[in-house]
């Protein structure tokens, strides 16, 4: 483990080390256009350095007023939870991005400073990435849980009430206006036809997950790894989990609002490895960063897909959630050699009376 006394910042702040190609895209993520003003063009014509990482200088970051009470309260708040992540992080400048080792992968192969850290100039929260390529560690932390990143504010995702061509793209679906509504299921601004399902915790907004009418996903940046639909199991003793935003919806018009959504794909078939532990489950991650909510559920049901993967995600999430609560829901069958795929197939095919009493026989795991 590298000592503690190679984390120093120096003036000038050290580089922002940014890989080529894959991360070149990661720019704007902890680099608003104020802080790393370089263009494509301009980044991809510094050297490589040998570990495959471009090297450059930047300029620091404009200071905002905070109320130092407030200031004070929150670094109190924040400190503690930094600290628990195993970042060392006594020689960060608040309002600086810093380089430090990563707690993760400890500097990768090279032993190498590429956790780009960040603490907010107020204290109210810290973000970071781990630049190596085999890392990628990300993530972000609050002092007040119940304060939103501004960062991912509906302003600054700029998205806007769905258009009528998008209403009547759910409408196909079986899926009402009023449940979109409810969801805060929006559209990006500029008339692309990107769908934005929002993720929120207590309300406010934590990322965003886009999908086109084609069929094309990917989550937004500074998006926290998490369960689509949170809310909407507090206090819950009966949890339906499915494996899309769109199915969780379709939940919903079944009449079944505590529902929550994996936020990506399932994985191809069941691990025979034993199960990492918490810090190193990343492909779960978003399961273990709700775990609390699970704690008073009785009764879990896992609503995924019925295809193999669908299959392959309710074992592994029966096996980090427990098998003893968890139940399977066995889609019905659409002809002789197949069945439904999941739950919107099923509202579409079939309606809202056939889709509940598929959740109602779930069977025990």
């Amino acid at each position: 483990m590298p000592p503690t006394a190679l984390l120093h910042r120096s003036p000038p702040p050290p580089p922002c080390l940014v890989a080529s190609n894959t991360w070149l895209n990661l720019l704007s993520l902890e680099c608003p256009n104020t802080y790393l003003p370089y263009s494509a063009e301009l980044v991809s014509g510094i050297p490589l350095k040998s570990n495959g990482f471009r090297c450059f200088s930047h300029p620091p970051l404009s200071k905002p007023t905070v109320d130092m009470d407030v200031e004070k309260t929150d670094s109190a708040k924040l400190k503690p939870k930094i600290e628990a992540l195993g970042v060392k992080f006594e020689s960060c400048t608040p309002g600086q991005f810093d380089l430090l080792y990563c707690p993760k992968c400890k500097g990768g192969r090279s032993i190498q400073r590429t956790l780009s850290f960040h603490i907010s100039q107020s204290w109210s929260y810290a973000i970071w990435r781990c630049f190596d390529l085999q890392c990628g560690w990300a993530g972000q932390v609050f002092a007040d849980n119940n304060k939103e990143n501004p960062r991912v504010s509906r302003e600054n995702l700029r998205l806007e009430p769905l258009d009528n061509e998008l209403l009547g793209y759910f409408a196909e679906r079986m899926i009402s206006k009023e449940t979109l509504q409810r969801n805060n299921v929006m559209q990006v601004v500029g008339g692309k036809k990107i769908i934005a399902f929002p993720y929120r915790r207590n309300g406010q907004h934590v990322g965003c997950k886009y999908r086109t009418l084609d069929k094309r996903f990917w989550q937004g940046r500074n998006t926290e790894k998490m369960l689509y639909g949170i809310d909407d199991i507090v206090d819950a003793d009966e949890i339906i989990i499915v494996e899309g935003e769109i199915d969780k919806l379709s939940i919903e018009e079944a009449g079944y609002c505590n529902c929550v959504s994996v936020p990506g794909g399932a994985p191809q078939t069941v691990s025979v490895n034993r199960i990492p532990s918490k810090e190193k489950d990343t492909a779960f991650q978003y399961l273990w960063n709700c775990i609390d909510y699970f704690e008073k559920a009785s009764r879990i049901i896992l609503a995924t897909d019925g295809d193999a993967p669908g299959q392959a995600l309710a074992e592994e999430l029966a096996r980090r959630l427990g098998k003893e609560r968890c139940w399977r829901v066995h889609w019905q069958r659409k002809d002789e050699s197949s069945s439904f795929k999941d739950a919107n197939e099923v509202l579409k095919s079939l309606g809202a009376d056939a889709l509940r009493a598929a959740i109602d026989k779930a069977e025990l795991y």
